[in-house]
């Protein structure tokens, strides 16, 4: 549907509130405000780009988190395993448990 010719125009009326909710909203996106209908009408939250941003983030930190672990394994498996470190992995699970519920909480309000 993206590279299909749009020939067809839909006129149609709305309270200068709404024009101006339309403006705002599509604004905020850095979208026009056709662009922004089409979104709208296309029903699918992964193309918001707030829900990009979040699993973007979520990934990123995701990432961050492995990295940590892998650390501290290696230090385990090379026998310098301490209990920070033990601490550390378990707080980084903690952080990892709390971003993944506030990116699916946020989802759910979609």
């Amino acid at each position: 549907m993206a590279g299909e010719k749009k020939t067809v125009v839909k006129p149609f009326r709305m309270t200068e509130k709404e024009a101006e909710k339309l403006k705002s909203d599509a604004m905020q996106r850095g979208m026009k405000e056709s662009e922004y209908i089409r979104l709208l009408m296309s029903q699918k939250p992964n193309d918001y780009p707030e829900i990009r941003i979040l699993l973007r983030d979520l990934i990123n930190e995701v990432n961050a988190i492995g990295n940590n672990i892998n650390q501290i394994t290696r230090n385990h498996n090379s026998k310098l395993y301490r209990k920070e470190d033990r601490e550390l992995l378990s707080a980084y699970m903690k952080k990892l448990n709390l971003l993944v519920k506030e990116v699916v909480d946020t989802l759910g309000n979609q």
